[in-house]
């Protein structure tokens, strides 16, 4: 367990209980003087717990950049963070790195998994690289819960790309995040395979009241969320609370004009 440093990890009564993530007035900019690029405008905003909320925008709207600070993993130019109750905007790098291993569990759309493991292995990574004791059974429990405790000794060449991002969904929660985040987790999958991920992201919201904040293109996806927020150059446009798909995709053609 780390030890938290008041001055910078502030404690978690200072931000709503009902918030996994919250953003206050949040700034980041890239680049130098006279080419900066603002990536996200004063966004204020929070993602409630126990709820799946997506974010989507047309390319360069700051739907990633909004992901990386929302987990600590970029730093902001102006404004607070706070993850899973705790201000981080001012935290330490050590202390960063502490509270993302666990607090986070972090999806992506290329999976990321280490060639040379099993899928058990790639599973326990995480519990390894923090000194943490590995349990079999817990792994185990992992891969059965995300529905493929069968191929446990299976490397990723060995599996499909679905069962690949299962095996990463996998390894994301056996830290028992507060908060998934999730980057396009879907793009890199056929449409079976997709459907087959979100019914497992919808089972860990509504079944373990698991908290995920999805980046997706996909309308498809999206609407499979609770609630669904729309950025646009680096602001905040529109919320849409358990939309329809052809409603997402009517309001992010209106945003891509």
């Amino acid at each position: 367990m780390m030890t938290t440093n008041t001055s910078s990890l502030n404690p978690k009564s200072t931000t709503s209980s009902a918030a996994a993530v919250e953003l206050r007035d949040v700034s980041r900019t890239f680049g130098k003087r006279g080419t900066e690029v603002q990536a996200l405008d004063h966004v204020t905003t929070h993602f409630p717990r126990g709820q799946w909320t997506a974010v989507m925008g047309p390319s360069g709207s700051g739907k990633s950049t909004l992901l990386h600070v929302s987990a600590g993993l970029e730093s902001v130019t102006g404004g607070e963070v706070f993850l899973a109750g705790s201000a981080i905007t001012q935290a330490s790098d050590e202390e960063l790195t502490a509270l993302r291993r666990s607090t986070i569990g972090f999806v992506f759309q290329s999976f990321n998994l280490i060639g040379a493991l099993t899928a058990e292995q790639n599973v326990a990574l995480p519990l390894r690289l923090d000194g943490q004791r590995i349990s079999t059974r817990e792994i185990r429990a992992v891969l059965e819960q995300v529905g493929i405790a069968d191929r446990a000794k299976h490397r990723p060449r060995e599996l499909s790309g679905g069962q690949q991002q299962r095996v990463a969904i996998a390894r994301a929660m056996v830290t028992r995040p507060d908060v998934l985040f999730a980057d396009e987790p879907t793009g890199a999958l056929d449409s079976t395979s997709a459907r087959h991920v979100l019914d497992l992201l919808r089972a860990l919201v509504d079944r373990s009241g698991q908290s995920i904040i999805m980046v997706t293109h996909d309308p498809a996806a999206a609407a499979r969320a609770d609630s669904v927020l729309f950025l646009s150059d680096g602001r905040i446009v529109d919320h849409a609370r358990r939309p329809k798909a052809s409603e997402v995709a009517e309001r992010l053609a209106a945003l891509e004009v």
